[in-house]
């Protein structure tokens, strides 16, 4: 599936080829513990051990890849709750380029003081009064920088899926496919690359209950604006799909389930004492689902575990609730 302005499988691809020997092949990980507990097989890619720590480096990087000379040498800027900060930021880095990063007020301090360490500027908003996008692009333009935005573009989503590709590549029989939903990126680009490597699997896409404006829009036909949710999954505190996102899954992915706070927290735990990783709440996500039920069962599935950005003090807090 594409068109005009959607990314497909050869810009997938394409992407995967420009990432090569950049971005980490990360690991896909197993637990009989898990597999028992769900009554199937469950296998985890473990994005939280890409560059950066979360997904987000492999669309930041493909996209900043591809710009000109002259757009690298004036810059590049985005907005983010954390983690495609972080990505632009490095991205920039490597590719002799520099930014500026918008960022919200309440970000972790852990991921502001992460993209300063990627020798990013960072200029600060309140997300729950101004609009981002608009901001964003205002302070672009100003600085005559291209702006990389954080999932609505086709070759940031092409990045993305790269994640997906590679976990097909190791894993080729899945039944299901389940991938943590924010402003859309990430399970565009899965969705993209499961569905022409494996046209029969099921894609599911994780919400917090507290913000499913990709579920409310999916059953309404149309883009839905809901409240910026307060969840403790920042990353995926959006309040409307994207719309290149939400055209590619409109047409790609099965369904969308919620989980509770709670149930991501169990899922934090679990990760920790169990498989022995650090996920954040955004990442913890899709393993919320399965060891919950939301996203069913099924003989084979494959978690996009998408990031594990969270600072000691922060997980020490939300694993004390």
């Amino acid at each position: 599936m594409s068109g005009p302005d959607l990314p497909s499988f050869e810009d997938v691809r394409a992407a995967a080829e420009r990432l090569r020997g950049v971005a980490h092949r990360t690991p896909v990980l197993v637990s009989r513990t898990l597999d028992a507990q769900v009554g199937g097989e469950v296998f985890l890619k473990c994005e939280s051990f890409q560059r950066v720590g979360a997904f987000k480096f492999r669309g930041a990087y493909n996209a900043i890849s591809r710009l000109s000379a002259e757009q690298l040498a004036a810059g590049v800027a985005a907005f983010s709750s954390g983690n495609h900060a972080q990505a632009v930021a490095l991205a920039a880095r490597e590719l002799g380029s520099h930014a500026v990063i918008l960022m919200p007020a309440d970000a972790p301090a852990s991921k502001v003081d992460a993209v300063l360490g990627y020798g990013a500027e960072v200029v600060t908003y309140d997300r729950y009064t101004e609009d981002r996008l608009a901001l964003g692009t205002a302070l672009a333009a100003e600085r005559g920088m291209t702006l990389i935005p954080p999932y609505d573009h086709r070759d940031v989503i092409a990045g993305q899926g790269t994640a997906a590709l590679e976990l097909l590549e190791d894993v080729p029989g899945l039944d299901v496919l389940v991938v943590p939903v924010g402003g859309g990126g990430l399970i565009a680009g899965s969705a993209i690359a499961a569905k022409a490597m494996r046209p029969d699997i099921r894609v599911v896409g994780v919400e917090p209950a507290a913000g499913d404006d990709t579920r409310r829009s999916l059953r309404a036909g149309r883009r839905v604006t809901v409240d910026v949710p307060h969840t403790i999954a920042d990353g995926q505190a959006v309040s409307t799909p994207g719309e290149l996102t939400f055209a590619v899954n409109q047409r790609l992915v099965d369904d969308i389930v919620t989980v509770a706070d709670d149930d991501i927290l169990d899922a934090m735990r679990f990760a920790f004492d169990r498989l022995k990783i650090v996920l954040e709440p955004s990442g913890a996500t899709p393993l919320a689902a399965v060891l919950s039920g939301s996203s069913g069962t099924a003989p084979k599935q494959g978690l996009v575990l998408s990031g594990g950005n969270i600072g000691t003090a922060r997980f020490l807090d939300l694993m004390a609730r």
